[in-house]
């Protein structure tokens, strides 16, 4: 079979390492982009790394983890704010870019669902808001307070600062006014705001802003709520988490609530019947962009039913009911003055585009990445060449293509590096993978400082004053080579006699006291973190509350992967041993991420390290899914048809309500729901002594 060029698709060995490094670029880019608040690419160059790795996951489903990019969302809140745990989470958005994409969107629903031909689906359309994420929290119809998205769980307390916004109302009107409402929506600034800004910050001989949404961000994030009372800041209401009563049917009936209560909301919002319609409005809405008067980058389309959407659950990162359609991106050409090497913490060398200054759609952008060397050759891209560029966001651009009659004639083909640019060390190429790795993992100083940078950062151990440079400079002064002396720094010092931090170029009494404390205070952090912070392949955010859900300690899953045996190639019915078949059988964790956690443990140069760590940390237990369920930690098996829900729907119940959902039957399940057709898992089950309940029993168990 070949795709629409003709040509054949990856084989499962070629796709699984082009898999690996786009994963491991994409988070890259999501840590630059939320954590360090320093992005590299455009939202389009983004989307469309994003786009290929969904693609070879079409391809080989066996790649798709919920360790995959695609399942993490937002940015840790920053330390200068106080934090808000929203009681609903704020995620975020599935990308559609075609007609086409949008279709498989409505037909996914429906066959989640199980609708029939001549059932309708309405969905609601409506422009998508190209600013920062804001939840509004009333009691008793009082504004008491606001919160940024954050990393969808946790936000900051912005509360003083939306206060002085006119688009947000400090009571509400209307006597069906919710008891408590947590209003969702985009802060943003219109067009001729932003060019009234700039113009005044040009005058007092400040820096300006980019575009409207980098000056709806940084006005809404200031320590001093004076400052934001002197930007123009504007809301549009779009939606609600945490709700006492939702008086509505439907998402354009609740977002008219909204607006009836005090909220400005898009006139632009309407439902529709069929594909035809949405599509026709996102055609209809993208030709009044220039008009709007506020940027937008796309339509976003939910589910008009709410009955339907709370049925239709959630995925890890986005709500299965609802989907972003983006824009096309701008572009424009420029020309190609050079191209710089960046060593990653796994020793990936990632070749980046200097670009000759160039405006694309108001912003000025000079860099971008070229991904690989298999990409410099597949565009033949060569220094000096005028190149086509393209962004969809406020970063820089991506190179659509080479304008090959504007070719210098001593332009030479690019050769990529085969020595490391920071330590010297040689690169090597692994058989099946595109990206070319240092091989000096020990003594390279560019891995250790960013697998340093990694384990500090936000999303893991977020010890606030080790920030890149802090990091950098403890590990310029010798000081933290490795994680453990991180927890080790102060003892260190006084007991040897080491120049006293306080007394170092850019820190004081107090800030070394600063970040003693912090250090103290990331030693019980939740364990799930300490995982992720270890920086293993393949075990990001979500799959390492997968496996600390699953086996409690970082200790008791190295005790399990060190006995891991996986199945022999060519040896036919060979599965693993039970440790193994244990580690495959957790929900979402599949072979390629065992086989990482199991290479890392299994590595005795990662135990004296590991060693160090652990007896340094008392971590705290992960947070639990649910606060309780009559089903709560059970591993629980689905088999047979089931009848008044799908499978899906009954899996995403079970693991919204903090039980365990296993393909298999094994000593360890816990229930067995089995419905009409239930064949050997039943049998294994009934040999095992596992409970076993039938769907209407099950339905009674958790109380459906």
């Amino acid at each position: 079979m070949t795709n629409d060029d003709g040509e054949l698709p990856p084989s499962l060995e070629d796709a699984a390492a082009e898999h690996k490094r786009l994963a491991e670029e994409i988070r890259g880019h999501d840590r630059r982009y939320y954590q360090d608040d320093a992005p590299t690419i455009s939202d389009g160059e983004y989307d469309a790394l994003r786009r290929r790795l969904n693609e070879l996951e079409a391809l080989h489903p066996e790649l798709k983890t919920p360790d995959s990019p695609s399942e993490t969302v937002g940015a840790a809140p920053s330390e200068a704010f106080a934090k808000v745990r929203h009681a609903v989470p704020m995620l975020s958005l599935s990308n559609a870019f075609s007609d086409d994409d949008v279709a498989e969107f409505v037909a996914r629903v429906r066959r989640f669902l199980d609708l029939k031909a001549d059932q309708t689906l309405s969905v609601a359309a409506e422009p998508k808001i190209d600013g920062l994420s804001a939840s509004l929290r009333y009691e008793k119809g009082r504004f008491v307070r606001g919160a940024t998205r954050g990393d969808g769980a946790v936000g900051e307390d912005v509360t003083a600062n939306l206060r002085t916004m006119g688009d947000v109302p400090q009571r509400l009107k209307g006597e069906d006014v919710p008891d408590v409402l947590e209003v969702r929506g985009e802060v943003y600034m219109s067009h001729a705001d932003f060019a009234a800004l700039n113009v005044r910050q040009a005058e007092a001989g400040k820096p300006v802003f980019a575009n409207p949404r980098n000056a709806a961000a940084g006005s809404l994030r200031q320590l001093d709520p004076a400052n934001t009372r002197a930007r123009p800041l504007r809301f549009f209401a779009y939606a609600w988490g945490e709700a006492s009563i939702v008086p509505a049917k439907t998402q354009t009936e609740m977002v008219g609530n909204l607006g009836r209560w005090g909220f400005r909301v898009n006139e632009l919002m309407k439902a529709f019947d069929t594909v035809e319609d949405l599509i026709a409005h996102y055609h209809a809405i993208e030709a009044e962009r220039a008009n709007l008067g506020y940027d937008i980058d796309g339509v976003v389309y939910k589910v008009e039913s709410l009955a339907l959407q709370r049925r239709l659950g959630f995925v890890s990162r986005s709500p299965r009911w609802a989907i972003a359609h983006k824009f096309p991106a701008e572009q424009a050409q420029t020309v190609l003055e050079g191209i710089d090497i960046q060593v990653g913490r796994t020793g990936s060398l990632t070749p980046v585009a200097k670009l000759r200054p160039v405006t694309v759609g108001g912003v000025v952008v000079q860099n971008a990445t070229l991904h690989n060397e298999d990409e410099i050759v597949r565009k033949d891209v060569r220094v000096g060449d005028t190149v086509i560029v393209q962004r969809a966001g406020d970063v820089i651009p991506q190179i659509v293509a080479v304008v090959e009659d504007k070719r210098p004639k001593d332009a030479r083909p690019y050769e990529f590096p085969h020595v490391c640019p920071v330590c010297g060390s040689h690169a090597a190429r692994d058989e099946g993978e595109v990206v070319w790795r240092c091989t000096g993992g020990l003594t390279c100083r560019a891995q250790a400082v960013e697998r340093l940078r990694h384990f500090v950062s936000r999303n893991a151990m977020d010890i606030e004053g080790l920030g890149e440079k802090q990091i950098e400079a403890f590990y310029e002064w010798g000081e933290i080579r490795e994680p453990a002396d991180i927890f080790t720094v102060k003892a260190r010092e006084e007991a040897n006699g080491l120049t006293r931090l306080k007394n170092r170029d850019g820190w004081g009494e107090a800030s070394a006291n600063k970040l003693f404390a912090a250090i103290e205070d990331a030693r019980t952090r939740e364990v799930n973190r300490v995982l992720y912070a270890l920086g293993i392949r393949h075990i990001g955010e979500i799959n390492a509350k997968r496996l600390m859900r699953h086996y409690g300690t970082v200790d008791a899953l190295r005790e399990a992967a060190k006995v891991a045996t996986p199945p022999e190639k060519g040896v036919k019915g060979d599965k693993g041993n039970e440790a193994w078949r244990e580690l495959v059988d957790i929900e979402g964790i599949g072979a390629i991420v065992a086989q990482a956690a199991v290479e890392f443990f299994q590595e005795p140069k990662n135990d004296p390290p590991l060693d160090a760590l652990l007896k340094e940390l008392t971590p705290s237990p992960m947070e639990a899914i649910a606060k309780s369920s009559p089903v709560t930690g059970k591993t629980v098996v689905f088999t047979g048809t089931l009848e008044r829900m799908t499978r899906d729907e009954a899996k995403a119940m079970a693991e919204r309500l903090g039980a365990k959902v296993s393909g298999t039957v094994s000593k360890k399940t816990d229930i067995v729901v089995a419905g009409p057709g239930a064949g050997s898992k039943l049998t294994k089950a009934q040999e095992l002594g596992v409970e076993t309940l039938t769907e209407e029993e099950w339905l009674a168990r958790v109380g459906d």
